[in-house]
């Protein structure tokens, strides 16, 4: 057994379980919303968010390849895996759900929060919700964090306040709500700014 192998990384547990969320959400959906149903991410249903989030785990196969094109990879991914039937596809999503690459497991504290991020794109695009779990819940909004450092400077620009168990981030005029929907917003889902609380 390779060293790897036996080591547990941060938060590789939860990923795990998250990506069987995910597919157990998937498949309680009818064909026409798996194949054609509106997400949070533009252009994309929920087969091609699948597509992506499994598409990560192969970054040599994909993302290296076109250096900083970081859309260009995701999108090659997507058209890729479009060619594939439902079942086909869900069973890959098995396999990937059991076997995260090694990468992956290593960079589990920062992917938790993509996976969750892509979830929660797909259950409010579909006008769904669940109980999104506190690991998850922490690791959308520092995705959130990051993604705006980089989209929208959003968090530089407010104090951000969770109303759900953890401090206050940054300085400037509070916005208010859930790990959740702070992530979301911070990551440029605007839609979700309807949940928080401006002041």
């Amino acid at each position: 057994m390779p060293l790897l192998d036996a080591i547990r990384f941060p938060l590789e547990d939860e990923l795990r379980a998250e990506r069987h969320r995910l597919i157990k959400t998937l498949a309680e959906l009818t064909d026409e919303e798996f194949a054609s149903g509106r997400t949070l991410c533009a252009g994309w249903a929920p087969r091609d968010v699948l597509a992506h989030v499994i598409g990560v785990d192969y970054p040599l196969a994909f993302y290296l390849p076109r250096g900083l094109r970081i859309n260009a990879a995701n999108q090659a991914q997507v058209d890729r895996v479009r060619r594939l039937s439902r079942d086909r596809l869900m069973e890959w999503a098995a396999h990937w759900a059991d076997h995260p690459s090694t990468t992956t497991r290593v960079a589990a504290v920062f992917l938790l929060g993509d996976l969750g991020v892509h979830h929660q794109d797909i259950l409010r695009g579909l006008g769904r919700e669940r109980d999104v779990p506190d690991a998850v819940a922490s690791a959308i909004l520092r995705e959130g964090v990051e993604l705006s450092l980089a989209l929208n400077r959003r968090v530089l620009r407010y104090r951000l306040v969770p109303t759900d168990g953890r401090r206050p981030i940054g300085r400037g005029p509070e916005v208010r709500g859930t790990r959740e929907a702070l992530g979301m917003w911070l990551a440029g889902r605007d839609e979700v700014a309807a949940e928080l609380e401006f002041s």
